[in-house]
């Protein structure tokens, strides 16, 4: 019985989860609120262990399906699934969540069971995102997840918190609203059904295909974000708190690129094709442009924000080529980001926890105080270059491999971020870990508890992992992909 509902244990246990957390608050059950969260977030992940463990990787077909009515008049189903695109997507969630509520353990002291509360929320509506096969309740869960960030941002945030969450809230919200009049138009012509599968038998012109990619490309290059819908990001991620950051970062960004995936690929074939190039070329800038602006920050947490941007970049350019080494790296180069920019964040956030400033200026010669910590952020700094041997690598290395395939001037300008990828992050690196200690506050550092060498740790292992051993990651999409290939291979013909 539990194994038929996998799926909905997993979307709804962090949530029901946060709930109680919330309602047990105060500030004389700090010890429990910490534990409880904790629980919740570890006994997620082993719930969603199964979806990996009983995978079959031979079928591109829909797993662990669950559906029933749910507002029958407008055939509005409960209809959850997974496949080679969202399964992986799940874990990450389940995983990075644990991480948050360790990184967050000591540090927050103000309004704790609030802040647990709303990222097992978040945890859960992030799952149901990956999870929903009708188009209906994909928006519910996508629009949701907004709420608990936009309070996450605007209660734990910098000095300049409420304008960012606005700006977070306005610029996903208006996209959305155009992708839900694409899912309406979509009912009708899938024969009054809201089923994302039914979308895919849908017979729609050209033209149609066009507007409606249109309206899906609003809400998810705003989310991924793409170039020139990317400005509200920096300015999230530099006033969240740490574990915001981590989140925005790992997991939300990930909605808009598994958007693309799910809708505008398999359901607008024909117009998919007709704006490769506008997709192609607005991926190359965010690639190349915005890792010239990373270079010129001063703002650790910046600096990483738009590197986030330039490698999600590359993750658009993989989906739109069309072909299996391209869409594969674009998925693999996703999961890697969620494992390297959280780590990056938390590394600036173990920082922050010490001196309260992420200038770069105020640091240098942190390796001297602190040795472990400059060794574990090296490690993730190399992967963010896409050095071999770590995970950042394997998804790069595959995409410009499809890039190649396509053009080899593509090809060319997509190495490029290998080499701006490196300058950005070595240049960071330099300046916050080498050199004299000329800070009398670095002088007094201490060098990382056993709470951060344990999440730090963690993501280490699936950074080294993945970049070592990426196979039982590529397995798992290699059917998906060929399903997804061969759809847009047949209405290229």
């Amino acid at each position: 019985m539990f194994a038929d509902h996998l799926l909905t244990v997993s979307i709804w246990l962090p949530i029901l989860g946060g709930i109680l957390v919330l309602l047990l608050g105060s500030d004389e059950r700090k010890p429990l609120v910490r534990q409880l969260s904790l629980g919740v977030a570890v006994l997620t992940f082993l719930v969603t262990v199964p979806l990996w463990t009983g995978f079959d990787r031979g079928t591109a077909a829909m797993q662990f399906v669950e559906q029933a009515d749910w507002i029958r008049p407008l055939h509005i189903q409960y209809f959850l699934g997974v496949d080679g695109f969202s399964m992986p997507l799940i874990l990450l969630t389940s995983f990075i969540t644990i991480l948050v509520v360790i990184a967050g353990w000591r540090v927050i002291r103000d309004h704790l069971a609030s802040y647990m509360a709303a990222f097992l929320i978040m945890e859960g509506l992030m799952i149901g995102v990956f999870a929903a096969l009708d188009a209906i309740l994909f928006y519910v869960f996508w629009e949701a997840t907004l709420l608990p960030m936009y309070l996450i941002i605007g209660i734990w945030g910098g000095d300049n918190r409420v304008y960012a969450a606005i700006k977070f809230f306005l610029y996903t919200l208006l996209g959305s609203l155009l992708m839900l009049v694409a899912m309406i138009y979509l009912y009708y012509q899938a024969g009054h059904s809201f089923s994302i599968l039914d979308f895919h038998a849908a017979r729609i012109g050209e033209t149609a295909q066009i507007l409606l990619f249109l309206a899906f490309f609003a809400a998810f290059a705003v989310k991924i974000p793409m170039w020139p819908v990317h400005t509200w990001l920096p300015d999230a991620h530099v006033q969240a708190p740490t574990g915001g950051s981590v989140i925005l970062a790992a997991i939300m960004l990930k909605m808009g690129g598994y958007g693309f995936l799910r809708f505008n690929l398999p359901i607008l074939p024909d117009a998919s094709h007709a704006l490769a190039g506008f997709m192609i070329a607005l991926s190359l800038i965010a690639v190349v442009y915005i890792a010239f602006v990373a270079l010129v920050q001063t703002d650790m947490k910046k600096l990483i924000a738009y590197s986030s941007i330039s490698h999600m970049g590359f993750v658009t350019l993989g989906f739109f080529l069309f072909n299996q080494q391209g869409i594969e790296g674009g998925m693999v180069q996703m999961i890697s980001h969620g494992f390297v920019s959280g780590a990056m964040f938390l590394c600036v956030g173990v920082l922050y926890d010490r001196m309260h400033t992420r200038e770069i200026s105020a640091y240098g010669g942190v390796g001297h105080t602190m040795p472990l910590f400059a060794a574990f952020m090296m490690l993730f700094t190399m992967a963010n270059t896409g050095l071999p041997g770590t995970s950042g690598f394997v998804g790069e290395l595959l995409v410009i491999l499809g890039a190649f395939k396509t053009n080899l001037w593509l090809a060319v300008i997509a190495a490029t971020t290998l080499v701006f990828g490196a300058a950005y992050s070595l240049w960071l690196y330099k300046r916050v870990i080498f050199g004299p200690v000329v800070n009398e506050n670095v002088k007094k550092l201490t060098d990382i508890s056993r709470r951060e060498a344990l999440f730090l740790g963690l993501l280490a292992v699936f950074v080294l992992g993945i970049g070592l051993y990426p196979g039982p990651l590529l397995d798992v999409m290699h059917a998906s992909i060929d399903n997804l290939v061969a759809q847009t291979s047949l209405s290229k013909l």
